[in-house]
C-alpha cells in the first residue's frame, strides 16, 4: 500500500522572466512515518531531441516525514540557458518534479512551459540569439501531467516490482522519459505539518 501521496502542487510566481526561479509549492500527505528522507527534484527539459541537454535545476531531501499532512516550497533556479541548443530555448518544453524514496521513483509531475518574448515585434522578427532579457515563462499550471510507480515502501532487497508508469490523464502530448541525474542537498527550511484543505488537484495513490 502506497505511503505517500501528493495531494497538492501549487505553482508560484507564474508566469516570471526566463531568469527568474522556479517555485512549487507541494502539499504531500503520508499514512505512515518514513524514517528517511523523499528525494525531490526539478528538472528541466531543454530539448525534446536527446535527454542529455536535461538539467537538474535543484535536488532537495525532505524528511524524515511523519504521519500526515505536509507542505514545503520547493525553490529553483532557472536553467542555464547556454546548455539549451539556440533553437530550442524558445517555444515550448517541459518541467518535472521527481520524487523518490530509498533510490526509487514513485512520482512525477510535468508540466509544459512556453518561453517567449512579450514585445510583439520580438515574437514576429526572434534574433538568431534570443534576448533572455525580454523572454517571459508561462507555466501551463492547470493541466500537469502525473506519473505513479509503485515501489516498496520498507525497501526490502527482492521485493521491489518492475516500476510500471500510471498516468493520470492531462496532457495532450505524450510524455517524455528521461533519466535523472544524481544530486542533492537537505532541504534547509522544516516541513510544516498543514489541516486538511481543500486541493486543486485530485489526490493520487502510488
Amino acid at each position: 500500500m502506497a505511503k505517500v501521496q501528493i495531494s497538492n502542487v501549487n505553482v508560484l510566481a507564474n508566469p516570471a522572466p526566463f531568469s527568474d526561479p522556479f517555485q512549487f509549492e507541494v502539499t504531500i500527505e503520508c499514512i505512515d512515518d518514513l524514517p528517511n528522507d523523499i528525494e525531490c527534484k526539478v528538472v528541466y527539459v531543454g530539448s525534446a531531441e536527446s535527454e542529455q541537454y536535461d538539467q537538474v535545476l535543484d535536488s532537495i531531501l525532505v524528511g524524515p516525514v511523519p504521519a500526515g499532512r505536509h507542505m514545503f516550497v520547493f525553490k529553483a533556479d532557472a536553467p542555464d540557458a547556454t546548455k539549451i541548443p539556440t533553437n530550442d530555448i524558445l517555444g515550448v518544453t517541459i518541467v518535472l518534479i521527481v520524487c523518490s524514496y530509498l533510490g526509487k521513483e514513485f512520482v512525477r509531475v510535468g508540466y509544459y512551459v512556453n518561453n517567449d518574448y512579450l514585445d510583439n515585434e520580438l515574437r514576429e522578427n526572434p534574433p538568431d540569439i534570443p534576448q533572455l532579457d525580454k523572454v517571459q515563462k508561462n507555466i501551463l499550471a492547470s493541466n500537469p501531467r502525473v506519473t505513479r510507480f509503485k515501489i516498496d515502501w520498507d525497501g526490502q532487497e527482492g521485493q521491489q516490482e518492475q516500476q510500471q508508469p500510471q498516468d493520470q490523464q492531462i496532457m495532450a502530448e505524450p510524455q517524455m522519459q528521461h533519466n535523472q541525474p544524481s544530486s542533492s542537498h537537505h532541504h534547509d527550511e522544516p516541513i510544516v505539518q498543514v489541516p486538511p484543505v481543500e486541493m486543486s488537484m485530485d489526490a493520487m495513490a502510488f
